[in-house]
């Protein structure tokens, strides 16, 4: 009897986890269909032909290529430092992880304030004749200041995984810090890292309230694909429509090989 009893009590919880997912998976899909519904192959080859679309869709996968490397210069050896325990860790860890919680426009403002042309920063670089704010460097920033998290935390997830005995191993025969890193920690992560990259590039490319809030909307200077979907939205829906599908695609296929990089290095590891 209490067999039977758990059996028809673990039937329910699957029963209700599987509907729970159904209706996640279907609210989803839904909002996907209705943008798709709105577009046919041929109108959005039109649009991609419009040379605002066409501004848009260069000038975001520059900047986004451009922060994507600032990312992985800067984030790998942040993360490499956070895989490692020190006094006021779990400060760094929280400072460095706050933009990705961050409403978007806060974002922005904070960047600003800092690199405008009264910030706190910005102002001194004015004196040099440098002028950050509405450019398309502070697309840049914006993009690496909201991005940078997703790979960091990746990253270090990766780099905490390695087998410490192995750093041992290569000290103890008189390896360098910076060597051993190179041959001993970096080359397993590196799957992990290509992810969380991933990752990182795709919510790059979908930065909107920090980049409209810190560098403008200034068409062929600042205004990538999302302000581009923002703008068109208003004046020309097939050409929003067409920007969202692109952004639409590439987002599900740099979130997929994420998936697929991640998956394959906890096979392996």
């Amino acid at each position: 009897m209490i067999q039977t009893g758990a059996r028809v009590r673990d039937a329910s919880i699957s029963f209700a986890a599987v509907a729970a997912a159904a209706l996640c998976v279907a609210f989803v899909l839904v909002a996907i269909l209705g943008l798709v519904a709105h577009a046919s192959a041929a109108s959005i080859v039109v649009e991609l032909k419009n040379p605002v679309v066409l501004d848009a869709l260069l000038l975001s996968l520059k900047t986004t290529a451009a922060a994507a490397a600032l990312i992985v210069v800067f984030g790998t050896p942040l993360a490499a430092l956070l895989s490692r325990p020190f006094h006021g860790r779990a400060v760094v860890e929280t400072i460095v992880t706050l933009p990705a919680v961050l409403p978007p426009v806060v974002a922005g403002l904070a960047l600003l304030l800092a690199f405008g042309r009264l910030g706190l920063i910005g102002h001194l670089l004015g004196e040099g004749g440098i002028q950050i704010a509405f450019s398309s460097v502070a697309v840049v920033l914006a993009q690496t200041f909201v991005a940078a998290p997703f790979y960091v935390v990746a990253a270090r997830s990766a780099f905490e995984r390695v087998d410490p005995e192995l750093v041992d191993a290569a000290a103890s025969l008189g390896a360098s810090p910076p060597y051993a890193f190179l041959r001993v920690v970096l080359p397993p992560a590196i799957p992990a890292l290509v992810a969380g990259l991933a990752l990182a590039w795709a919510r790059a490319l979908g930065e909107f309230g920090a980049t409209i809030t810190f560098a403008g909307n200034l068409p062929g200077v600042t205004q990538t694909m999302p302000l581009a979907v923002y703008v068109e939205g208003q004046e020309d829906l097939q050409a929003a429509v067409a920007i969202a599908l692109v952004l639409l695609a590439v987002s599900f296929c740099a979130l997929l090989a994420s998936r697929l990089l991640a998956r394959t290095h906890e096979q392996n590891a």
